[in-house]
């Protein structure tokens, strides 16, 4: 060891550092995105960048751009020689891996089995660690372990591994390959990549995360799960109306109130976080759900099935309340006595990326209800009655319960093995009038409240406008924004003709909504002459007769010359567009006027009329002007517009979103913008009840593909709020990544460190990512040393270790050591296994001296964390290796007396380990 008592270097970076931001606004309340980061160096490569790549929804107050963020949590230690604690898991019977996204019984084939006798065919002159054939079908493991190369992690002369070149050559975002690490005197610093090598083989798959009682799943305010301190509430004043419920956070101050995400949305969790989609619903959600529910006609029959069958599938479109309905039917099952899921019962909701096979294979808990929300379309063999007969079947024999929902009917070929119940959404009226008389509303403002409901409204709007109506809003002007109501104004404006420069107004703010008034007009003299076509000009005036050249309108003339020549007066026309209005932002000073919808609700309905009204030509010209725009400037405030656009189209034209941008864009053909703008409206997705799955089921799709620039998409995506909406997925995915090219292999564990910030600083669970690197680190422990994967596992353990947050320059690990006491033994496991590893011990010293001198800042009572966390790293480590470390942490005589201190109790704590 070599004693160094600088800073932690920094760890690569995925895309996205933040471009000069213009036309400011206040932040407001959704989408969250990756939490904490922290700036990072400039790539090594020879060319200057084409052009600056997007902001991610980073921590706002990044004093400069392209920050990275890395976080990490504590958990419960296991015994090093032992796979984690099934009781982790509520069903399962063998080694859980938390990348599996889902159980199955032991012995069972995993999620990416193939068919008996096959093999994984390569193709010899691939890129190394990549070498499938073009165009064959990616799976869901890391592809098998190559023949054993030397080992660079344990010899004193380290290999130079590069990775393939591909991609766009002009990524900025690009990590390149370094020489080995070298001490730095302050801040981190780029390190070199591990050579490609294969994840390794998943042991049996686990879905589910931890049942209630175990401390990562405690309520909101207990102190085991108690979000980081520099989480900030949301400042917008209407986002106590439409909280979307994860932090978003940004390089500066970017609009997007008008995106209209997640009416309803769940409670938010211990951060203000959005809620995880998958995984246990805890009582108090229960609670809430069941509250004010209001059962459909179609319950009985439902339920009568449910009982009967042990599954049944509910069909409907979004808005008609399924999830509460699912939570409903099993819990009415429980009450009847007549079911399996009798006394206090436990719901687990699935991830909607299992498809029947694989849900047939698992392991069900009896007692347990089991909901899988908006199961994706698998076509003719997804619904087939066999697949279903397991299904059911293997439920029933496991006394658990299952209940489906999906948008999809089964047609006319429907299974005999399940039913599929068309569902509806339960009379609004009784729903609304139960909601206000449970909080108290008096019976004029009930009355009041009922008679203006207005047709078209989904139950979720139902359920968000109650609650503006129990705070104190006046419910006529609340029935405003939503249902029939909110599109009037909009589809009367379309119901007349419209020119050309009215046509492009509303939809240069459809997708450019927040601009100041010039950067409007320049985007909208953009967009005009892509849309000609749609809209041709006057015909020509016809000839001239003879003796008629020496009429007014034939004879040229200054007047006329000059009116030729006349440019389209923008703001007056804006100034009298129904559709567009401003706002005054106080931001900052001066006050900035900006140009908006007269409401949020405005925004979707404008997107849906265009997409109905205008033909092929138009939404060429829009494609190509929205391609362009993200490549010509680099704003976060755009980007993040143009993502939420398009997100909200993919409601009504998710074929056009998906074929013309997001799949295009993901795989860099269009530019390093364009990428990270795909990866932005994926995350715009996750937090739309309605499109959440869908984004699920992309990412899946790029991270199963052969093309580099997708792969490196997927990973980005998983890294942010999609990667909190489903995080057993997303690390599932991950993992999988990091056995490709080198390249991905970098973005994936990245990502992997990324997803642990956006979790913890969410108020999510951060263990779902620490139990599958503990594991792994187990595995490699007892493996052959030239195993390619243990790079991989022992520098994605790195990368999770190195994390500071832009905001308080804090490094997150020092915070969750102080703020989450029950999971310094996991913790502990991660440091012991990089400070035994001997390439990457230097980075690890420097990271733990950062850590504990951070703990004044990261909590109360340093000195008592210091010693407890010193106690658990003994423990983790072998007895030679504990001596060394505390040899090597003896604290130089420049550090601060307070500094000091702490290391000592630190040291202290390492010669008398924890029991």
């Amino acid at each position: 060891m070599t004693e160094h008592d600088d800073e932690p270097r920094e760890r690569r970076q995925l895309p996205l550092p933040a471009p000069p931001l213009h036309n400011r606004r206040e932040p407001q309340s959704w989408p969250a995105p990756l939490p904490g980061a922290e700036p990072a160096p400039q790539p090594r490569t020879p060319h200057p960048p084409a052009s600056p790549p997007p902001a991610t929804p980073h921590a706002a107050g990044a004093d400069r751009p392209g920050a990275v963020r890395r976080v990490i949590r504590l958990g419960d230690r296991p015994d090093p020689a032992r796979t984690p604690d099934p009781a982790r898991t509520p069903d399962a019977p063998g080694p859980p891996d938390p990348a599996d996204g889902d159980r199955r019984t032991p012995g069972s084939p995993g999620d990416d089995r193939r068919t008996p006798g096959s093999h994984d065919r390569r193709s010899p002159g691939g890129p190394a660690g990549d070498r499938s054939t073009p165009g064959s079908p990616e799976d869901d493991r890391p592809p098998s372990d190559p023949a054993p190369d030397p080992d660079p992690y344990h010899s004193r002369s380290r290999s130079r591994e590069h990775p393939p070149q591909g991609g766009p050559p002009s990524a900025p975002d690009r990590p390149q390959p370094d020489d080995p690490p070298a001490p730095a005197p302050d801040g981190p610093g780029p390190t070199d990549p591990p050579g490609p090598g294969p994840a390794g083989t998943d042991p049996p798959p686990t879905e589910d995360p931890p049942p209630p009682g175990d401390p990562r799943t405690a309520p909101p305010g207990d102190p085991r799960t108690a979000a980081p301190t520099d989480a900030r509430p949301a400042t917008d004043p209407q986002a106590a109306v439409h909280q979307s419920n994860v932090s978003q956070y940004f390089y500066g101050s970017v609009a997007a109130p008008h995106a209209h995400f997640g009416i309803g949305g769940s409670a938010p969790g211990a951060a203000g976080g959005r809620r995880r989609a998958t995984g246990w619903l805890d009582a108090q959600e229960v609670d809430g759900l069941l509250a004010s529910y209001v059962r459909p006609d179609c319950f009985p029959d439902a339920a009568r099935m449910l009982e009967k069958d042990s599954v049944v599938v509910l069909v409907a479109q979004p808005g008609t309340g399924k999830r509460s309905g699912a939570v409903a039917l099993l819990d009415a099952v429980a009450e009847s006595g007549t079911g399996s899921v009798g006394g206090p019962a436990e719901y687990v909701v699935l991830s909607p990326d299992l498809d029947l096979r694989q849900l047939a294979d698992r392991t069900f808990t009896a007692g347990v209800g089991y909901v899988l929300l908006d199961r994706m379309d698998e076509g003719r063999a997804g619904t087939a009655d066999f697949d279903w007969r397991r299904v059911r079947d293997q439920v029933r024999a496991q006394g658990a319960h299952l209940v489906v929902t999906t948008v999809h009917g089964a047609g006319e070929a429907a299974p005999e093995a399940v039913h599929h119940a068309l569902w509806r959404p339960p009379d609004l009226a009784d729903a609304l009038r139960l909601r206000l008389r449970k909080a108290g509303c008096g019976d004029d403002t009930v009355d009041r409240a009922v008679r203006g409901l207005p047709a078209g409204c989904r139950i979720a709007e139902v359920a968000a406008a109650a609650g503006r109506i129990c705070a104190g809003s006046d419910p006529d002007d609340v029935w405003r924004e939503y249902g029939d109501s909110a599109s009037r104004p909009v589809r009367d404006w379309f119901a007349e003709d419209r020119t050309l420069q009215e046509i492009a107004e509303v939809t240069t703010l459809a997708f450019v909504t927040g601009a100041g008034r010039r950067a409007f007009e320049s985007y909208q003299e953009l967009l005009e002459p892509r849309l000609e076509q749609e809209f041709p000009g006057p015909p020509p005036p016809p000839p001239a007769r003879d003796g008629d050249d020496d009429t007014p309108a034939a004879r040229p003339g200054p007047d006329r010359s000059r009116a030729d020549r006349r440019r389209p007066d923008r703001r007056r026309s804006l100034a009298r567009n129904a559709l567009v209005t401003t706002e005054e932002l106080s931001g900052g000073s001066p006050v900035r006027t900006a140009l908006v919808f007269p409401g949020p609700q405005y925004r979707s309905w404008v997107l849906e009329e265009l997409w109905e009204n205008h033909s092929t030509a138009y939404w060429d010209g829009v494609r190509d002007w929205l391609t362009g725009l993200v490549g010509l400037i680099p704003e976060a405030a755009l980007w993040m517009s143009v993502s939420s656009g398009l997100a909200l189209l993919a409601r009504p034209a998710f074929e056009e979103v998906s074929g013309c941008y997001l799949h295009p864009w993901a795989s860099g053909a269009q530019g390093p913008a364009a990428q990270s703008v795909a990866v932005l409206v994926l995350w715009w997705m996750s937090q739309d009840d309605a499109l959440d799955a869908t984004a699920l089921t992309l990412a899946r799709g790029w991270a199963q593909s052969t093309d580099p620039g997708l792969r490196r998409s997927a990973a980005l995506a998983f890294s942010g709020p999609l990667g909190v909406r489903f995080p057993t997925d997303a690390v599932k995915r991950l993992w999988t990544l990091t056995g490709k090219d080198a390249e991905t292999s970098l973005h994936a564990r990245v990502a992997l460190a990324n997803l642990v910030v956006a979790l913890v600083e969410s108020g999510e669970d951060a263990g779902v990512v620490l139990d599958l690197l503990v594991y792994r680190l187990g595995l490699q422990r007892r493996k052959d040393a030239t195993d390619r994967t243990k790079g991989v596992t022992f520098r994605a353990a790195l990368e999770v270790l190195t994390v500071r947050v832009a905001r308080t320059r804090c490094p997150v690990v020092a915070v969750l050591t102080a703020e989450q006491p029950g999971f310094r033994p996991k913790l502990a496991e991660l440091w012991a296994a990089v400070l035994c590893n001997r390439p990457l011990r230097g980075d690890a010293l420097r990271s733990l001296r950062a850590a504990l001198r951070a703990l004044p800042q990261a909590g109360e009572n340093p000195l008592d964390v210091a010693r407890e966390f010193g106690a658990s790293v003994g423990a983790a480590l072998p007895p030679n290796e504990r001596e060394l470390l505390h040899r090597v942490l003896e604290p130089p005589a420049s550090l601060a007396p307070e500094h000091t201190t702490l290391t000592h109790t630190f040291r202290a704590a390492l010669l008398s380990p924890a029991r």
